[in-house]
């Protein structure tokens, strides 16, 4: 499946409010804060946050730290984890610590060689899901372009595992590309996941530098495509960084090329450079720009849109929309073995 697009706008199309043709809008555009300290300046009040805390949270804090245990909500210091914590969601990571790729957006440490994956993990991360007492959970992982699938195995091992102890936890898993394979991705749907996710992170434009020269635009485009082929039934998802110099046209055009890939769902949230060794912010996009993207995604046809300046790929938000996909889908069969 070939799947392209294009930056200029489709006919008839119109400006959002607001904005100004792609152009002109790196000089000057309304729904932008742009400061004196580089590009973007220091960061805006709506992107200042409390540190975590509340019962829920140190609770599930303090025993995990008993058992050893980890979760990428704590690691990434996610805005979110107090909300997701208390509402239980949360997103743990599988395949190590160690990533075999180095995007230059992430703080995750890499290396050519990581350590051989974890026989136990799949068992330790259904014990994390049965502890935290899990509605949903995510499962991601670093990329292991060293392991012959992927980790594919892994993680289809990690949502059996969770399945068979925790059979009530909606599963969604964010993964690696498998380096375009499908057989891989094949392992893993084979798990039958309720969610498959992987992240287009920016516009074709700015893939590279943004992503790891083995990531592509393209790639991750037949990816989702893919799992639709694969299972119809299953339900995709990708994320998109704003902040990073795209323009209006080219998030359409990204929009556009994961709709035509049959993904269900989509996030925006704000770029955040991790050190001053990564990308810089080139911009912080308002909460009013947030709020029509959002409004655009869903015109074009997503069962929803998450988007917002703290909004991260995995958004308890963006949970409920989910649930209520299988309810409808659970309502469905059940009036259909009736009427048979």
């Amino acid at each position: 499946m070939s799947l392209s697009s294009s930056t200029s706008s489709q006919p008839g199309q119109s400006p959002v409010a607001g904005e100004v043709p792609a152009q002109e809008e790196r000089a000057s555009a309304p729904g932008r804060v742009r400061g004196p300290r580089g590009p973007a300046g220091p960061k805006p009040e709506w992107l200042k946050i409390k540190p975590p805390g509340g019962a829920a949270y140190t609770r599930l804090k303090t025993q995990l730290r008993e058992r050893n245990l980890h979760t990428v909500c704590e690691e990434a210091r996610c805005p979110n984890v107090e909300e997701c914590w208390g509402g239980g969601t949360a997103t743990l990571m599988l395949l190590g610590d160690t990533c075999t790729r180095a995007c230059s957006f992430c703080a995750v440490k890499t290396g050519r060689q990581p350590a051989p994956l974890d026989a136990g993990e799949p068992a330790k991360t259904a014990e994390s899901v049965e502890l935290m007492e899990l509605e949903y959970v995510v499962l991601t992982s670093v990329d292991r372009d060293d392991l012959p699938d992927g980790g594919a195995q892994h993680f289809a091992d990690s949502i059996r595992a969770v399945r068979e102890r925790c059979p009530d936890t909606l599963v969604e898993v964010l993964i690696p590309d498998f380096q375009g394979r499908e057989e891989p991705l094949a392992t893993l749907v084979d798990a039958r996941p309720d969610v498959v996710a992987q992240n287009l992170e920016t516009v074709e434009r700015l893939t590279h530098p943004v992503r790891d020269p083995r990531a592509g635009y393209a790639q991750t485009l037949e990816l989702l495509a893919s799992v639709k082929r694969l299972a119809p039934d299953m339900l995709t998802k990708s994320s998109l960084m704003l902040g990073l110099g795209e323009t209006p046209d080219e998030v359409r055009a990204a929009m556009r090329d994961l709709r035509a890939a049959g993904v269900d769902f989509l996030t925006f949230g704000q770029y955040l450079a991790p050190s001053r060794r990564h990308l810089p912010v080139e911009e912080y996009v308002t909460p009013e720009r947030f709020d029509a993207w959002r409004e655009e995604g869903e015109a074009l046809g997503f069962r929803y849109v998450a988007s917002g300046p703290l909004v991260r790929s995995s958004y308890r938000a963006g949970e409920f929309a989910i649930r209520a996909v299988f309810e409808e889908r659970r309502a469905a069969a059940a009036s259909s073995r009736r009427d048979s």
